[in-house]
């Protein structure tokens, strides 16, 4: 018929294959070739049933995504049209789903009035983590399939189900044997059905979908969620379009969700998610690598250091089933690593995230040594010791000697030069730095540091394998702190003056927690520690000497013992991990001004939002104007998955674009001018910052 669908008629049967390479994406042209074919099938005497099935793709991936933002999703047919004509033939409709049926190919799928799948198929609604929710009818027809709870769950939550899930659920009717017999196996049921007389659409599962949720249901979860929902409509949307799909009759629920869509496609909480989405699909995209750039093999992986951070990474690599070797000096810290490691597989098993089974499996990849000759054929090397250059140094020089050639030697470091580290070995080529975030087995991001002789390869493996073990690895270049941490000096620097300056810790913090971050700058140091800063500082103390009052107030906590919330103390006082205001930090904030001459005053809310926020952006665009960072998304996706910054809000760039870049530049000019000398040391403005606003630009990129 056409590229996009294949169509034949085979006994009595009208097979629609969809066959949009690679993942069916449900553009504008799919949906009227569709629609076509539908109509032919209809218009066809000898055809009494049809078929739609994925033709040599998966059945689909959902909308395309290169629409969104656009009126194109609204363009004639819209997949809403499509799918409503589809429930209204008078010719049993069967979804065969291969591979997936996500998002809008989901809800094509759910407009059918009958669905079989191949054992390995996935169904996700994941609109939401776009900032919409579905707006072809999956709000309005999955809760009369599977009732209201479980449609909440998909609906709410984006989750994934698999086959067997699906048709336990009453999403699927049935399933196949394999991928190879689906369609033969889709066509049997339809002449099944035929012979039975079945109705082209059965009467819903759930007609009431609601009927099993106590009173007052979405009252007491829409109050439940306020806090976490505040400023993201998308989940309240969603949660209103399925108490419509309990209270109105379908045709209704259908318009109100159409018009909640619409509204959602345009906000910038969707635009903000949508450019998540596409900086993520830009990762593996870097100078000097490309699809023909050979990939080393990775089949065993040492990691030197067994502390907190080396046990979580050997958790990477054993959870994807990686064999791993633990190396440490001393047999007490060995065993205490691999001690650690089975208790955080044990929590995972109280959890009913693993079985016992699987934990054991876990640990037999796991192997411990105290001698550098047992991971001499390692293919990967991971060096987790002490924050310092001297040390880790000392350890390359060790893994230069005894690791084969080819081998990939990585530092897992926060803030070192990982070309000094290099320049130790004969094989800078196949050094590269690897930042892992705590904890290591649970936080996604790492930093990729490219170092100035990392080998092509050397890079494109590492790649491979950080998706190997579930990670967003986002490659930076060398410079203090990479990206993530040299962007938390500017913006942890100005949280510690604005409370020598008159704020309390409870306010900046509720400052940051509001504008969505995950928690805010002083708990966030709390959290990591206070004597890790303090040792990070003492590292360089000649960068920071000449302004006396350099967090200075973290620094007389260190002194006092107070390094958070591993002493119940510091920016807050703790029971257990419940924060509260520490009644000593103002006084000691006040002696510390007066000591340095600084004037208290009252501190605006917005005032520590524009200089944390700033100084934030304002170091982000410095970092991609040196080329640390190749793009603006590289540096939203380190905030967002290492810092807590919220991804509806699209990440702190992203954020700049939205603030406006010229009122970011104004803000940074008006503190260098009123903050004084302190103003005139810190507040200097990006050029590349400065060189946007002059050339009227609103994207974030180097010109």
């Amino acid at each position: 018929m056409s590229a996009l669908i294949h169509f034949q008629v085979d006994r009595q049967l009208a097979l629609i294959g969809l066959a949009h390479a690679p993942v069916n994406a449900l553009g504008q042209r799919l949906r009227s070739e569709l629609l076509q074919a539908i109509e032919r099938a209809v218009a066809d005497g000898e055809v009494r049933a049809i078929i739609v099935y994925g033709h040599g793709v998966p059945f689909g991936a959902g909308a395309d995504i290169n629409e969104s933002g656009t009126l194109a999703p609204f363009a004639s047919p819209s997949l809403g049209d499509v799918l409503l004509r589809m429930t209204q033939l008078n010719k049993p409709l069967i979804a065969a789903i291969s591979g997936m049926a996500l998002g809008g190919s989901l809800e094509l799928a759910l407009a059918c009035g009958y669905r079989i799948s191949e054992p390995g198929a996935r169904f996700a609604l994941p609109q939401i983590n776009l900032g919409l929710i579905p707006g072809a009818g999956g709000t309005q027809r999955l809760p009369r399939l599977v009732g209201a709870a479980q449609a909440l769950e998909m609906i709410l939550y984006g989750r994934p189900v698999n086959a067997r899930h699906a048709l336990q659920a009453g999403l699927l009717d049935r399933l196949a044997q394999s991928p190879e017999t689906l369609l033969a196996e889709a066509s049997e049921w339809a002449h099944e059905l035929l012979a039975a007389q079945a109705p082209a659409q059965p009467s819903p599962p759930w007609p009431d979908p609601a009927s099993e949720l106590p009173a007052h249901y979405f009252q007491q979860y829409r109050s439940a969620n306020k806090h976490r929902w505040q400023g993201q409509p998308a989940p309240q949307q969603a949660l209103a379009a399925l108490e419509a799909a309990c209270n109105l009759p379908l045709a209704e629920g259908l318009a109100f969700e159409a018009g909640l869509f619409r509204q959602l496609e345009g906000s910038s909480q969707s635009e903000a998610l949508r450019h998540v989405h596409a900086a993520e699909g830009d990762l593996g995209t870097q100078p000097g690598v490309n699809l023909q750039t050979p990939i080393r093999p990775v089949h065993r992986v040492a990691i030197i250091g067994a502390g907190t951070m080396g046990g979580g990474i050997a958790m990477c690599f054993a959870n994807a089933g990686i064999p791993v070797a633990l190396l440490e000096l001393k047999a007490e810290a060995l065993d205490r690593g691999l001690r650690q490691i089975r208790t955080n597989y044990q929590t995972g098993v109280k959890r009913g995230k693993l079985t016992e089974a699987q934990l054991e499996q876990r640990m037999e990849l796991l192997h411990g040594t105290l001698d550098y000759a047992e991971i001499s054929d390692a293919d990967l090397v991971i060096e987790a010791v002490f924050e310092s250059l001297a040390i880790k140094q000392q350890v390359f020089r060790t893994l230069d000697e005894v690791c084969k050639p080819g081998a990939i030697l990585a530092s897992n470091t926060s803030t070192l030069d990982v070309d000094a580290i290099a320049a130790v070995t004969r094989r800078p080529q196949d050094v590269i730095g690897l930042h892992f975030f705590s904890p290591a087995n649970v936080m996604r991001l790492l930093e990729v540091v490219r170092g100035q002789a990392t080998a092509a390869d050397t890079l494109a493996t590492t790649l491979s394998i950080a998706a190997r073990i579930g990670k967003i690895p986002v490659v930076s270049g060398v410079c203090f702190g990479f990206i993530g941490n040299r962007m938390l000096e500017p913006y942890s620097r100005e949280a510690h003056r604005l409370l020598l300056e008159g704020a309390t810790v409870a306010q900046i913090d509720k400052v940051l927690t509001d504008l969505g971050l995950a928690m805010g700058v002083l708990a966030m140091h709390d959290l990591a520690g206070i004597d890790v800063s303090y040792l990070i500082r003492e590292s360089r103390r000649e960068q920071i000497r000449q302004d006396p009052g350099y967090c200075k107030i973290a620094d007389a906590l260190y002194d006092l013992g107070h390094y958070g919330q591993k002493t119940a103390s510091g920016f807050y006082h703790y029971q257990g991990r419940e924060p509260v205001e520490n009644p000593e930090l103002t006084a000691l904030a006040e002696n510390i001004a007066w000591g340095l001459g600084i004037t208290r005053r009252v501190i605006s809310n917005q005032e520590i939002h524009d200089r944390c926020m700033f100084m934030l952006i304002n170091e982000g665009i410095a970092l991609l104007d040196e080329g640390i960072a190749q793009r603006s998304g590289d540096i939203d996706l380190v905030w967002i998955n290492g810092y807590g910054f919220p991804a509806w809000r699209g990440g702190p760039l992203h954020y700049a674009r939205t603030l406006g870049l010229d009122v970011v530049l104004e803000g940074i000019r008006h503190y260098r001018q009123s903050l004084g000398a302190y103003g005139q040391m810190w507040f200097q403005p990006a050029p590349l910052l400065e060189r946007l606003v002059a050339a009227g630009k609103t994207r974030i990129e180097v010109i």
